[in-house]
């Protein structure tokens, strides 16, 4: 028992260690934030069934939003090792300016967030392939295939588009998603 009792309070000792050290741990989403965050929105005031469709889109959004934002990683990574801080003039002219103009509306309206303080965080789907396109070198030893890439980010971003637009996506939709996710993952490590 002496051991066990040692055993768990030295790994409560590193965790205090670990957290006193700056240690960033991973976000938790749970049942109490989830109510708390259901509550501040009104939830009971709104059509059950009309939640039960958004809630289950919510779970297919999750994983698209996450997936969205490691291509950006994986665009912004590639791209500054091949051109360093110079990488954002790499990026077609078209999708410099789109962005600095969503950049400049957000920044009118002080009293609310921002998507983020860099450019990359303000391309969509079609804007991160066209990165990739146009800079093909830097991004070939990642993905392999050109139009594989495209593919799956233009199938991705329909997905995206649809749930993100109050659309609910069939089982086989959700499946093609998965699928996607799962290749580009194994793809690009």
């Amino acid at each position: 028992m002496d051991d066990l009792y040692t055993f768990v309070y030295r790994g409560l000792l590193t965790e205090e260690s670990l957290d006193k050290a700056g240690r960033r741990r991973r976000r938790h989403f749970g049942a109490e934030l989830a109510a708390k965050i259901r509550e501040s929105l009104s939830f009971e005031m709104l059509d059950p069934d009309l939640l039960a469709g958004a809630e289950q889109m919510a779970i297919v959004y999750a994983a698209i939003h996450a997936f969205e934002n490691s291509v950006r990683e994986l665009v912004k990574k590639a791209m500054t090792e091949a051109h360093h801080d110079a990488w954002w003039t790499k990026v077609p002219e078209k999708v410099q300016k789109k962005a600095k103009s969503r950049m400049e509306e957000d920044a009118k309206f002080k009293w609310h967030g921002t998507r983020g303080a860099s450019e990359i965080v303000y391309c969509d789907f079609g804007d991160l392939s066209s990165i990739i396109v146009t800079n093909w070198p830097q991004f070939e030893n990642i993905l392999s295939d050109l139009e594989w890439a495209k593919a799956i980010l233009n199938t991705l971003e329909k997905s995206r588009n649809i749930v993100m637009h109050g659309g609910l996506l069939s089982k086989e939709d959700i499946e093609r998603i998965g699928m996607n996710i799962r290749d580009w993952i194994r793809q690009s490590g």
